[in-house]
């Protein structure tokens, strides 16, 4: 396989387990297209194309050196020296979780994806959702605005080494494989819900690293009432106004890779319980069914940086 092979297939499998449906990626891509469309020439040359055809803008090819792939080094976080770190391991492909270059600096652009999520799983208003990511997403590309958003793709450059960020394709692989569990298990209390998260690997292995499933808001007795996998795609978490319409919406237990503290202090005034999965098993969890079909076209994965490899095939 090559890079872009490689970046295609993690494309196709996060576009199969959208929160959306194809429907609505479809939906998403065709507004792309009329914006790109509606735009002036002058406009066409600050747009990025890649919009066209890739709904998740935090998840791109950063370098492509144009090698064929027989080894991948591969972390949730990659920097300047995970890049040496694959040059002296002989990898041909650096594959990051976390975004970096134009991905990074376009992470705010997924968000709108949490919106319709919150709308088809926890019945919060469409209106209320949009509005409330809206501002949040804006908060957030404020916050990502000073950041030196290029450094580990110019040391890619430099070494002649590909780089990828797979972001929101693994969060959307994981966030189905969350929400369809806790659909199966019915949990009554809180505790249920920390108990099915704990029969996953990659969460055993993170409770045993110190970083596995927990209770941040509420009690393991506690009545878990309407279960939502809400928190783990759509670029970083929405915030903390969410939880009052979450309350209104009649969700009684929120389940998320992490959560900011005043959030977790909203959540708590609002009677909403949070069960916090895990950060590292969680990305690991939607990283690893892409790991499994890249290696499946005989490519060496050399994990690194907090990836929890769990193989499934």
């Amino acid at each position: 396989m090559n890079t872009k092979q490689i970046f295609t297939c993690a494309l196709d499998m996060g576009k199969a387990a959208d929160p959306r449906g194809k429907a609505g990626v479809a939906r998403w891509l065709k507004i792309m297209k009329r914006n790109w469309d509606d735009a002036t020439p002058a406009r066409k040359k600050e747009l990025d194309a890649e919009r066209l055809t890739n709904p998740y803008m935090d998840s791109r090819i950063h370098f492509d050196s144009g090698k064929k792939v027989t080894k991948a080094l591969v972390g949730i976080d990659i920097g300047s020296a995970e890049m040496l770190l694959a040059d002296t391991l002989g990898a041909d492909l650096v594959i990051s979780h976390h975004p970096h270059g134009n991905g990074l600096a376009q992470l705010d652009e997924v968000m709108h994806l949490q919106a319709d999520l919150l709308h088809a799983t926890a019945d919060v208003p469409i209106n209320v959702a949009e509005a409330i990511i809206r501002t949040r997403s804006q908060e957030i590309a404020r916050k990502l605005s000073p950041l030196n958003h290029h450094q580990s793709v110019d040391t890619a450059r430099l070494l002649n080494i590909s780089l990828i960020s797979m972001h929101t394709p693994a969060d959307n692989i994981v966030w189905k494989h969350v929400h369809d569990l806790l659909a199966k298990t019915k949990s009554d209390t809180v505790g249920d819900v920390v108990d099915a998260l704990k029969k996953i690997p990659e969460y055993q292995e993170g409770l045993r690293r110190g970083e596995g499933p927990t209770i941040f808001a509420g009690e393991r007795t506690n009545r878990a009432g309407k279960v939502v996998a809400s928190e783990f795609t759509g670029g970083t978490e929405p915030g903390k106004e969410l939880y009052l319409h979450l309350a209104r919406a009649g969700v009684g237990t929120v389940v998320g890779m992490h959560v900011a503290e005043d959030a977790r202090v909203q959540a708590q005034k609002h009677h909403i319980n949070i069960v916090i999965a895990g950060h590292m098993s969680s990305d690991s969890l939607g990283m690893n069914p892409i790991l499994d079909a890249i290696e499946s076209k005989g490519i060496e994965i050399i994990p690194c940086s907090g990836l929890i490899r769990v193989k499934r095939t």
